[in-house]
């Protein structure tokens, strides 16, 4: 294929709004798009060079995979390499151990199915694992296993029929990725099956180009659209937005029109989009893309790690010109190296290195698992009990491994004695109260009854292929409410974690509710730290911070989001007690005891004050009942 450095102009106008988004720029919120703008560009120019392959009958499976070995591995090996010498140093045994899972499922190219089973790539604690940007290097290399054996197939046995087999496959996996949006979010953004129409979209473009157009006026209007396209994109959709489903056409299509209007001409002039990219500045970011989303993410990771807080312009101005020195470095010395015609970059010897690269890196990570993050290299760290309570893990809490009909009213009555019944149903983040009832059982005067399921929010309307019976355990709570005579029902969730589904489900379990004559509370979402209250600490007390307030790493908003799907409930908002401008209490100023026992689930002593605070009293109610 001809050069075209319009695409590496494109390259940069992905790369960097990733880069600003991920250094926490807040004009530019949905900069985590630009990936897709990747997924574009791969899925054009790697079927180019296929197609070219077969044009000259030069196909050859090998040779392909010879090529995308000198062009990824190198890279990549240099920035896991640099990352474990800093994590040695910076991560704390448990999360060393959780690294070194991720070096090996990233140098193997099945990161994307890891941090799908571990980490939301929007949750509050994703800035701390230093390789969770190489699932998108694994979505290509799992694309890359069937995409030269279909496009042989193809050129060879369908008579050049590319929009006959492409375009249906294409449709399948972007409705699939609509769909997972509702029913599958964490699954949807990760996995292949939802992400290659995209790479679809730019192997279409290439293998049956629609012919370059005469017509400047219309050339300009179709590059102008897709820079509106992909600046939308940038600009209004957000992490809380259901992605990649209908928001994903933006930057997609966009990075294809802008493609298409670059097309070389000989009766037109370049159009001003094309004109653009070309820009010298932009070619070069292009150029080093690779390598600066490769280095930016660790930088920024071990960054936030060692502060644990949100950090200020002057340290994102820092972290920007280190990950650009960094990526120049590793494109000039490391990937430019690998991808000129020398002995070493031959097919045998690059196999021979990324074998041995691919082994080495596999090796250390499991020497980190197990040795169990090296405890010793942090003799002054030490995870102290903290006192949980009993949240009946198997009967009143289903962990996902347990039938529904194992629950049952009598083990799951927490408080005894008064004629108000009250049911507590939702996730854990229902469940992280029940140690706390005990105490506060004379202020709230009621018989609480616990009804909860990891990762299912009390929400009528939820359905999730990683929860698939949280449908029915839901649904089970009406006959509940019947039978066991409830006068009140507390709803409460990880409000963050439903943040891109959206409310509406909440407002019809409400008004359900309602409907049966249950008098209904929702509590919003308690706080949420970056890491483990006890990490906070030990970092904490190492800069010598004497008290025990930390901002919180949650959008402060999300109660105020909450709130107007909570119509004819009462609310309660937990951060107004709990919290203040400074941040909230990780700890009791005087005890010293901790008020959570990870990120944000409370422990006995921050239940107990929770609901002190801010739980509902029957007493009025109890009284009434046992008057009648």
């Amino acid at each position: 294929m001809n050069y075209r450095r319009d695409i590496d102009g494109l390259r940069a106008v992905a790369v960097l709004p990733v880069v600003l988004f991920h250094f926490g720029v807040s004009a530019i919120p949905g900069g985590f798009t630009g990936v897709d703008i990747f997924f574009v560009i791969s899925g054009y120019l790697i079927s180019g060079s296929l197609l070219d392959d077969l044009e000259r009958g030069q196909f050859s499976i090998g040779r392909f995979y010879w090529r995308r070995a000198r062009r990824i591995l190198p890279a990549l090996t240099f920035v896991i390499l640099l990352a474990s010498v800093a994590a040695w140093f910076i991560l704390l045994p448990s999360d060393l151990h959780e690294y070194s899972q991720s070096v090996i499922a990233a140098s193997t190219f099945w990161s994307n199915i890891y941090f799908w089973k571990t980490t939301n790539y929007f949750s509050i604690d994703a800035e701390l694992r230093p390789l969770l940007h190489t699932w998108s290097l694994s979505v290509e290399e799992q694309y890359y296993i069937f995409a030269p054996i279909l496009v042989y197939l193809i050129y060879r046995y369908a008579a050049k029929r590319w929009l006959t087999i492409l375009l249906p496959i294409a449709i399948g996996s972007f409705a699939l990725a609509v769909m997972a949006t509702t029913l599958a979010p964490t699954a949807g953004f990760y996995l292949l099956p939802t992400r290659i129409w995209e790479l679809a979209l730019g192997a279409m473009l290439m293998l049956r180009k629609p012919p370059a157009l005469a017509s400047r006026p219309l050339t300009e209007l179709i590059g102008l659209a897709g820079f509106g396209l992909i600046a939308f994109g940038f600009l209004t959709i957000s992490e809380s937005d259901p992605f990649p489903g209908y928001n994903a056409l933006f930057p997609c299509i966009g990075t294809a029109l802008l493609i298409y209007a670059g097309q070389p001409h000989a009766d037109r002039p370049v159009p001003v989009a094309t004109q653009v990219l070309r820009l010298t500045p932009l070619v070069w970011v292009g150029l080093i893309s690779y390598s600066l989303y490769l280095v930016h993410w660790p930088i920024n990771s071990f960054v936030h790690y060692l502060s644990l807080k949100a950090i200020g312009v002057p340290t994102i101005v820092a972290m920007t010109v280190a990950s650009v020195a960094l990526a120049t470095f590793s494109w000039k010395y490391v990937e430019q190296p690998f991808r000129q015609k020398r002995a070493f970059t031959a097919p045998l010897p690059i196999f021979a290195f990324s074998a041995t690269a691919i082994a080495l890196l596999c090796v250390g990570g499991v020497a980190g698992v197990l040795g169990k993050g090296f405890p010793q290299r942090f003799p002054d760290f030490s995870t102290e009990r903290v006192l949980v309570g009993d949240w009946r893990n198997g009967v009143c809490f289903n962990e996902g491994a347990n039938r529904i009909e194992d629950w049952n009213l009598a083990d799951c009555t927490r408080t005894h004695g008064f004629a108000t019944n009250v049911l507590l149903w939702g996730d854990s983040f229902a469940a992280h109260y029940v140690s706390g009832l005990e105490a506060n059982a004379e202020k709230i005067q009621a018989n609480v009854i616990q009804y909860t399921y990891a990762g299912c929010p009390p929400n009528l309307s939820y359905f999730s292929y990683a929860r698939p019976a949280c449908t029915r355990f839901n649904e089970r709570a009406l006959s509940i409410i019947r039978e066991a005579n409830i006068q009140a029902v507390i709803l409460s969730g990880r409000w963050t974690d439903y943040q891109a589904r959206g409310f509406d489900g909440l407002q019809k379990t409400v008004d359900r509710l309602r409907d049966m004559g249950v008098k209904v509370y929702v509590i919003g979402q308690s706080p949420e730290f970056i890491a483990d209250v006890q990490k906070i600490a030990f970092f904490a007390k190492r800069e010598h911070v004497a008290n025990t307030s930390w901002p919180m790493a949650m959008d402060p908003d999300i109660n105020k989001q909450v709130l107007p799907f909570t119509k004819g409930a009462t609310f309660i908002d937990p951060l107004a007690y709990l919290c203040d401008a400074a941040g909230c209490s990780y700890a009791d100023a005087g005890t010293r005891q901790f008020l959570y026992f990870d990120y944000g689930h409370f422990s006995s002593a921050g239940a107990t004050l929770a609901i002190s605070k801010y739980w509902p009293s029957f007493a009025a109610s109890n009284k009434v009942a046992k008057a009648k």
